[in-house]
């Protein structure tokens, strides 16, 4: 799919991979709905890429339902979903003040998992009824685990399983959206260079980018975004999840 006056959804669009993605596609003619939490941020990236702007907690689900409904009736149903809202957590579940508590695991759990399904069940919903392009195509959802799915490291439980879980959605929804000619990928990026990592301290950077086996510096939000519209345009790709990491595999801690 070409993402030329087609419209596109990114949520998490108001800083790191989110809004590099919101600036990439609007540059090639989508229309894009920057969904984030940070209503400001959102507002920021919206008016510098000409696109619309909604504050969104996507576990939400009468929420990222408004905002749905006020993106599509901005500038149309979208057929391009990128879901790259997140958070992550650093904790043993078993460390030096007891377990882990339980609403610490939820909240992840809660943003990664079930927000990144909200979005996609709704956002799916309202793609499946849109007329199909040439090819058959009616859109395309690409959702953002991480490395940690698959090696997660120690204080990582929470964030490996949500993202684990967004892994394991990937195939079983490609299998039902199919019927609909909706394509569903995910991106699992490695280190990237995000607000999050940008706190480090610039030796701590260095050493991260070191570890990586090439090239040996961290990725780029634009990196990131590229691969999302090489997903876009490249329609044989589906089900699939694919690893953006300079060939990185994460040691235990």
């Amino acid at each position: 799919m070409n993402v030329a006056g087609h419209a596109a959804i990114v949520t998490g669009g108001g800083s790191g991979l989110g809004a590099a993605t919101a600036r990439r596609l609007a540059a090639l003619g989508a229309r894009v709905g920057v969904f984030d939490i940070d209503g400001a941020r959102a507002e920021s990236v919206a008016t510098e890429i000409g696109g619309f702007a909604a504050r969104c907690d996507v576990a939400d689900a009468d929420g990222v339902a408004a905002a749905l409904d006020a993106a599509a009736a901005h500038h149309g149903i979208a057929r391009v979903l990128v879901n790259c809202a997140g958070i992550g957590t650093a904790r043993r579940m078993i460390g030096r003040d007891g377990p882990m508590p339980l609403p610490e695991f939820e909240r992840v759990v809660r943003v990664n998992l079930v927000g990144t399904f909200n979005v996609t069940r709704l956002a799916a919903a309202a793609m499946s009824v849109l007329e199909p392009l040439e090819n058959g195509e009616r859109g395309v959802v690409i959702s953002t685990a991480s490395v940690a799915a698959f090696e997660g490291q120690i204080g990582q439980a929470a964030y490996a399983a949500s993202k684990g879980g967004i892994v394991a959605l990937t195939l079983p929804l490609a299998r039902e959206l199919a019927q609909f000619g909706i394509r569903v990928l995910t991106i699992a990026p490695g280190l990237f260079q995000t607000p999050l990592l940008g706190e480090l301290p610039p030796e701590v950077q260095a050493s991260l980018g070191a570890s990586i086996p090439f090239p040996k510096r961290l990725g780029t939000a634009e990196e990131y975004a590229q691969l999302v519209v090489s997903c876009c345009e490249n329609a044989f790709l589906n089900g699939e999840t694919i690893r953006l990491d300079g060939a990185l595999r994460l040691p235990p801690r």
